[in-house]
């Protein structure tokens, strides 16, 4: 189960933000698409993950939250055993069949709170833009204890952000979100890329572990993905900031988006991202 960690503006929903356990069920709606427009994670990231960490062909390697396996092939190219944890059947289901080919990868369908560890310890935990689902009164101490000594939680994610001067989908499409969910004139708004750069300690949007890790190593990775209008709009129905909408909100709303990105900006988009790698060691 994953989705984009940056800042949200309030829901337009009238209806209340979902639970944790809720989210699980919000992506496996649609896990195909999810597969299919959600970003991957540069090869550069998982080339520093590796010379940070250590990590090789005799590691084991705990991934929590693991969607539909973006994260997890290139976990396993590396050559060490995986075991993914993900809530959604579905989503699990998906990533089983993308990992089929490797031989020492299982996917098990539970939360990171309630999964049953059966003892096992592991030299890295890994969570690709999922970790700020886990609940920090749980889920760091767990990190910590299912961790080796000496072993590292890497948090992975795709920050959405915009450079000054570029067009940019949601200031082009801002009447329209206010026309079908009005009262949020922050929609969405990514934040600049030199800001995001800026936040180069800790563990970004997500709670602190206290002393239970190490100073944080951060890197970032620049990428742009493109879309057509309908591709934008599929991209969207993927995030848990517009599947919480009701239906016949959401799909008037981003059809109205996919004919504004085919009518006004020649039907090409892109959302730019800072894929993020921030890696903190087991303290002893």
């Amino acid at each position: 189960m994953t989705d984009d960690p940056q800042p949200r503006p309030p829901s337009p929903s009238p209806s209340p933000s979902p639970s944790r356990d809720d989210l699980g069920r919000l992506f496996n709606e649609v896990p195909e698409l999810y597969d299919r427009v959600r970003p991957g994670y540069p090869d550069e990231l998982f080339a520093d993950l590796v010379a940070v960490t250590g990590l090789d062909e005799t590691s084991s390697v705990l991934e929590v939250g693991c969607g539909t396996g973006q994260a997890t092939i290139s976990l396993a190219a590396l050559g060490c055993s995986v075991t993914a944890v993900e809530p959604g059947a579905g989503m699990a289901a998906l990533a089983r069949r993308r990992i089929a080919a490797f031989g020492d990868v299982e996917v098990e369908t539970s939360t990171f709170e309630e999964w049953d560890d059966r003892g096992r310890r592991f030299d890295v935990l890994v969570a690709a833009s999922s970790w700020h689902w886990v609940d920090p009164s749980i889920g760091w101490r767990r990190a910590y204890d299912v961790l080796r000594p000496g072993g590292w939680t890497a948090l992975l994610g795709n920050v959405v952000v915009r450079r000054p001067g570029e067009p940019e989908m949601y200031a082009e499409t801002a009447d329209l979100h206010e026309r079908f969910c009005p009262g949020n004139p922050g929609w969405g708004h990514p934040p600049l890329e030199d800001d995001v750069r800026t936040t180069d300690e800790g563990w970004g949007l997500v709670d602190d572990p206290g002393g239970l890790f190490g100073p944080t190593i951060v890197r970032w990775y620049p990428s742009v993905q493109w879309f057509s209008g309908d591709g934008f709009a599929d991209h969207l129905r993927s995030t848990s900031l517009y599947r919480r909408l009701d239906r016949d909100v959401r799909e008037p709303l981003l059809d109205a988006v996919a004919e504004r990105i085919r009518t006004r900006m020649g039907d090409r988009a892109a959302r730019r991202y800072l894929s993020v790698l921030r890696v903190g060691r087991r303290a002893e």
